[in-house]
């Protein structure tokens, strides 16, 4: 069995691994991702020696995972979908044999998984070329400098710039459109809306009303409206991450009240001229439920008054934003002490 301290390995290769090892820590079940460099021949490789392609070496992440809280085929499934797995000549912007994808595996129940996932990748029509991703059995894995572990949370802002300009995001929107988010700043499945009598059954009468048949609860009379703790808002049925406690505040109207979304693509806006009035509706992107309004009244810095009915929301209190998956949101708070 492939553990170390009671986790599993998995080691993938996807260009560079700033981005892959920031797309790993942020599913559940991950404890850690670590980068560094495998598949070549040279023993403790610099980073400038793997750059000159002459040491065989490609970037990569070892991923520490729990297998009770993820299984090493989500994190395959999560690997495609953050790579170009047709492109032999590295990934996006970077070029290069360093930048090359591969799927390491450690044992042979790791094997058996990858090739069986690689070719249901292959069948399902996704991609025109072909699916060139190498499967190779893992040898050795030599951890990169300091400074490369965590860029993207110790150098965030030049992260960002880099990602940006690397156009791996914008290939992966046109390559998975909604499923490349799900919500959320990872995605291993696609999110399916359950049906009707699903739906009954999970949410309350209060919850399914407003959702799903665009209702609004009592003023005053609601969970939220004077919720002071610390943490975010998601939609009730999806889990798709909404609003941040640092941007609500107490309108006065009964119900929850936002500056802004935390996650704007995750909010569609769209006319409502129902009770005879003309307002401005909100709704969640993959979910469709039916949220509340936002009004042009509400206080600096946006002006907007986001007014939500707390029957579409579930809070997740900051303490319990890693163990609920939602860990890439922590940074909200700890900003702020």
């Amino acid at each position: 069995m492939n553990t170390v301290d009671g986790l599993e390995v998995a080691t993938f290769a996807g260009g560079c691994f700033w981005c892959l090892e920031a797309d790993f820590e942020k599913v559940p079940g991950v404890e850690k991702a670590v980068s560094g460099y495998t598949g070549g021949h040279t023993r403790n490789p610099t980073y400038e020696e793997v750059c000159s392609g002459s040491t065989g070496h490609v970037e990569a992440v070892q991923v520490f995972f729990d297998p009770t809280r993820v299984t090493y085929e989500k994190l395959l499934d999560h690997f495609w979908r953050h790579i170009n797995p047709t492109d032999p000549g590295g990934q996006f912007a970077d070029r290069g044999s360093q930048y090359g994808t591969a799927v390491f595996y450690h044992d042979e129940k790791q094997h058996e998984a990858a090739e069986r996932s690689k070719a249901e990748l292959a069948a399902s029509g996704r991609f025109e070329k072909p699916v060139v991703t190498d499967i190779r059995k893992f040898d050795t894995f030599y951890e990169a400098e300091e400074y490369h572990q965590d860029y993207y949370k110790n150098y965030s802002s030049r992260y960002k710039q880099y990602r940006f300009g690397s156009g791996r995001d914008s290939f992966l929107e046109e390559a998975w459109g909604d499923s490349a988010r799900c919500g959320r700043t990872y995605c291993t499945v696609p999110y399916t809306k359950p049906d009707e009598s699903a739906l009954r059954n999970k949410l309350t009468p209060m919850q399914f009303e407003v959702t799903q048949e665009n209702c609004t609860e009592p003023a005053f009379q609601n969970e939220y409206w004077n919720d002071k703790r610390e943490g975010i808002y998601v939609d009730i049925v999806s889990g798709e991450s909404l609003f941040s406690s640092h941007d609500k505040f107490d309108s006065g109207t009964g119900w929850p009240s936002f500056t802004k979304p935390i996650e704007p693509d995750n909010i569609v806006e769209r006319e409502d001229r129902s009770l005879f009035m003309r307002r401005t509706e909100v709704r969640s992107k993959n979910a469709d439920s039916h949220l509340g309004h936002v009004f042009p009244d509400g206080p600096a810095p946006t002006g907007l008054r986001y007014c939500i009915n707390s029957a579409a929301l579930r809070f997740i209190p900051k303490e319990e934003l890693e163990k609920e998956g939602y860990g890439e949101y922590l940074k909200l708070f700890e900003d702020r002490k």
